[in-house]
């Protein structure tokens, strides 16, 4: 969806709901991203900036009329209630996220980041009642940190950078809040505004580096594109998604509609993908309404320049996070992709029996169960065959695997039955091929396509699964 309001947005409406797409298919972590020369040639990139960039021109030079005062006093009129209470607000929201991942239970801080620690939820509790109190809010504060920290124990520290900047950005807005020094004080907001600007920008990455994360998303909800062809709406909704968040570091008129863009981004996105992707990004959106209501003509910490040079000031942010996203993947992994990188298939979205969607979807019915502690980025456990010995054994075993239960499959009665019963053994086969193959396998093309084979074959199982439901036919084991 981010991609059809930013392209309207770009023409003076808004952009498309965003989640972390890597929520919706199968990655490895430690593989080597699309390299960055394939989004520079790529037109719907070009296209996207120049879109945007018009948007936020056209904004600007509005901003030093008569016109845009009136715009922003209009604003100030409609939001003054909420910013005359915005503290409250912003406490309240944070208390509510807390209380809402503690009742979610077994999660670090968001509903994705599973952890087996029962204790984890209670300190989560802790954190929200310390909100409420100027004395205890710097212990909130070191709790969300602490959070993080424990998370890195068992996720990967690359996929938890988004995280890190929208953490430390609210402890520090409930330290400031809680400091008796007005000079301290006054910058609580524009912490929250940074860090969330700085979340948004290196997450809006990932459409650029792992555009396979988004391809189940696409496919299992085709309207979120609006027709748009997938390798056209990917990029675009990268460049709407690093844009927005960009503006919001500009000037008040760019900032205030940048926000008021991205809160109904947020919203757009609660009712296709349920009330766990509302919580995961409560704290987002309450950070963007409180942008939105500052009335601040001019932020401390705001990029203030002319408008001509909001090109250059765009151009060097997409430099610096593009340097970093790749730099720091390829200090991490080596050229490769290789270097320190699990082997086993990870998903980082929680499945949900309210909304399903993703790998997990299938992995729940077909995978066996993760070992003990095997949480970290919903860990599933490589096949049995693949744990151990040569590629060639791993394959040979998962062959054998898959012909007995196909043979039972086609010898059903009824024609129909018998093609389902014997394609989901069969495509299970295949994606325990794939995921061998990405044990063991080094070649990028063959890797790419088996992680593609994993999330095709996990959905057309569920597909197969649904219609075996719906005649009562018994699921195969």
């Amino acid at each position: 969806m981010l991609l059809r309001f930013a392209v309207l947005g770009c023409a003076g409406v808004a952009s498309t709901a965003h989640a972390h797409v890597k929520w919706f298919a199968p990655y490895i972590v430690g593989a080597p991203p699309q390299p960055l020369s394939a989004t520079l040639t790529n037109q719907w990139f070009w296209i996207g900036i120049a879109l945007v960039l018009m948007f936020f021109l056209a904004t600007r030079a509005v901003e030093k009329m008569s016109v845009g005062q009136s715009i922003l006093a209009g604003m100030d009129k409609v939001m003054n209630p909420l910013w005359m209470r915005l503290d409250d607000f912003v406490r309240v929201v944070i208390a509510a996220f807390f209380v809402a991942i503690f009742a979610v239970g077994g999660v670090y801080l968001t509903p994705d980041l599973k952890t087996p620690n029962e204790w984890v939820s209670w300190m989560q509790l802790l954190i929200a009642a310390c909100v409420f109190s100027r004395r205890t809010m710097p212990l909130a504060a070191a709790g969300i940190i602490v959070l993080w920290v424990l998370a890195l124990t068992e996720y990967d520290l690359f996929h938890l950078l988004d995280y890190l900047a929208l953490g430390v950005s609210v402890a520090g807005y409930l330290v400031l809040e809680s400091s008796k020094k007005p000079q301290w004080r006054k910058y609580r907001f524009e912490v929250l505004r940074w860090g969330v600007a700085i979340a948004l920008m290196w997450s809006s990455l990932e459409k650029f580096a792992y555009p396979d994360w988004f391809y189940p998303l696409v496919e299992e909800k085709p309207f979120l594109t609006f027709g748009m062809p997938r390798d056209m709406f990917i990029p675009m909704a990268g460049v709407a998604e690093f844009t927005m968040g960009f503006g919001l570091l500009w000037t008040a008129l760019v900032r205030r509609l940048s926000a008021i863009t991205l809160f109904v981004i947020f919203n757009a996105a609660v009712y296709p993908f349920g009330r766990i992707d509302m919580v995961g990004h409560a704290l987002i959106m309450a950070i963007i309404v409180a942008i939105a209501a500052d009335p601040t003509p001019q932020v401390r910490f705001a990029i203030r320049r002319s408008v001509w040079t909001i090109p250059a000031m765009l151009s060097a942010a997409l430099l610096v996070f593009a340097s970093g996203y790749w730099g720091l993947h390829l200090a991490l992994y080596g050229p490769s992709g290789e270097a320190n990188a699990p082997t086993a298939e990870m998903a980082t979205h929680t499945y949900s029996a309210e909304h399903p969607h993703g790998p997990q979807v299938i992995g729940q019915a077909t995978a066996p169960p993760a070992p003990s502690g095997a949480h970290g980025l919903g860990h599933t456990a490589p096949p049995a065959s693949a744990s151990g010995g040569s590629a060639r054994e791993a394959y040979e075993a998962s062959m054998a695997r898959m012909h007995r239960p196909m043979q039972v499959g086609i010898r059903h009665p009824d024609p129909d039955v018998a093609f389902v019963l014997g394609m989901i053994p069969h495509h299970q086969g295949a994606i325990d091929m794939a995921q061998i193959q990405l044990q063991y396998g080094q070649d990028p093309v063959n890797r790419k396509l088996a992680q593609e084979i994993i999330a095709a074959q996990r959905h057309e199982i569920q597909e197969m699964k649904a219609w075996l439901a719906a005649r009562g036919i018994p699921q195969p084991n």
